[in-house]
């Protein structure tokens, strides 16, 4: 949302973790891996801060966290420095700073997989994924799940945007990046064998499973813990009270797997996959998001956000439902109490982002500004103003068309797509109409 809206603001981001590379390296270093491991929660020195323990006000208890072991903190670090790269153009950042980033990044998950020689594939264990309720196996006392779907697919996206970063950087000032950071060319070779032999699991038909061993857990009846709780959505607090824990069952705080959908378009994560040597067909989304979307508590602000994302184009009123929770987070305090520790800006700029990048459907890949409108049947017109490679675009959409306005600048045409038609550009000055009905 912020490359789209304050790119500067984006950039400082990415500057900060660029600054706490250091210290990510040293964490990397303290668990056997090169490359950089962001922590989950950053002190300002960039030192881990995870708590060890939380307290479960159920119980008056003290629990253990394994929250730390959220690896995929970095793979989001690296998918903000690429979509900032994208909005912008910025090819000097990526140079200096998010080159650095990135690459770094990809050293580290490259490390944590691990090839399984009986089949040749990439795994990586001991993680935790998006969904907070799982640390680990309900039979198992060492900490972490392994092959966390959400983790493993976007370790393939980020090692393959790496290399595309290489290439895209290649002997610009006579030094390449990965001779500065001592990354050999066996190195960049491993990151090409993983991006195609990466392991995802899968269960039912053509499902992509959470975990290894999701597919294996009780199911829970959510319906009659509402009816019993009311709000359920700490319910491993509620299940560790009850002597049980969420390990045991087919639940979710937040999304997971889904997540895959909110970061990537089907179109994406299906050429992943596919490159991964793995068929996921047409309908094989449908049936993954109905299998999730039923199963979380939605403990997190987030988790509606993504909720909706993933309904916008399969049911819009369920999506505007989840929309509309959302932007309720803070307004109504739906987490009970937490609002007056802080308002929930991810979920926030969620809500926004929601609205442009999903409803609008606005895109930054490829060199290209991409639009596919969808709008809930609520939304009968939709406008922002966004910032585009060094352009002020007014978007409208409507039910039945989009109209582009670009502010008068000097900055170089860029190129647009709009749902199915034909690629247009657009310069300063100019404006652009389109029907979506054709």
């Amino acid at each position: 949302m912020l490359a789209l809206h304050l790119p500067e603001a984006s950039r400082a981001l990415l500057l900060y973790r660029w600054r706490r590379l250091d210290a990510a390296r040293r964490a990397a270093a303290a668990i056997g891996c090169r490359g950089a491991m962001f922590p989950w929660q950053s002190g300002s020195d960039g030192r881990e801060e995870t708590p060890r323990e939380l307290f479960n006000t159920r119980t008056g208890r003290w629990m253990r966290d394994r929250s730390a072991r959220q690896r995929h903190v970095g793979l989001a670090v690296a998918y903000s420095v690429w979509q900032y790269h994208q909005a912008t153009g910025d090819l000097d950042f990526l140079r200096t700073h998010g080159g650095e980033l990135i690459l770094e990044t990809a050293r580290f998950f490259a490390d944590l997989a691990r090839r399984n020689p009986r089949t040749g594939r990439y795994e990586i264990t001991g993680v935790m994924g998006p969904d907070e309720f799982h640390d680990g196996y309900p039979d198992r006392e060492a900490p972490g799940l392994d092959n966390n779907a959400y983790t493993n697919v976007m370790t393939v996206w980020l090692l393959r945007q790496a290399l595309a970063v290489v290439d895209l950087l290649a002997c610009r000032d006579g030094t390449s990046l990965p001779d500065r950071l001592g990354i050999d060319d066996g190195e960049l070779a491993r990151w090409a064998e993983i991006t195609t032999r990466m392991y995802v699991p899968w269960h039912d038909d053509r499902i992509i499973s959470q975990f290894d061993g999701y597919a294996d857990l009780a199911e829970l009846d959510l319906d009659a813990y509402r009816r019993r709780y009311g709000n359920i959505g700490r319910l491993d607090l509620i299940l560790a009270a009850e002597g049980d824990s969420p390990n045991r069952y087919r639940i979710g705080k937040q999304a997971d797997v889904l997540m895959l959908l909110y970061l990537l378009s089907a179109e994406e994560l299906r050429e992943l996959l596919a490159g991964l040597g793995y068929h996921w067909p047409p309908e094989a989304l449908p049936r993954t998001a109905g299998f999730y979307l039923h199963r979380a508590s939605h403990g997190s602000t987030l988790s509606r956000v993504v909720h909706a994302w993933v309904q916008a184009r399969t049911n819009r009123t369920a999506s505007f439902g989840n929309f509309t929770d959302a932007l309720a987070a803070d307004i109504r305090d739906t987490q009970g109490g937490t609002t007056r520790e802080g308002i929930h800006l991810g979920a926030m700029a969620g809500t926004l982002d929601l609205a442009e990048r999903c409803y609008l459907g606005i895109e930054t890949r490829q060199d290209a500004l991409w639009f596919n409108p969808r709008l809930p049947h609520e939304i009968t017109r939709l406008h922002t103003l966004i910032t585009y490679r060094g352009h002020q675009l007014h978007v409208t959409a409507t039910g039945s068309a989009l109209a582009l306005i670009a502010s008068p600048c000097n900055a170089a045409p860029v190129t647009v797509h709009v749902a199915r038609q034909p690629p247009q550009t657009i310069g300063g000055g100019q404006q652009v109409s389109i029907s979506l009905t054709g």
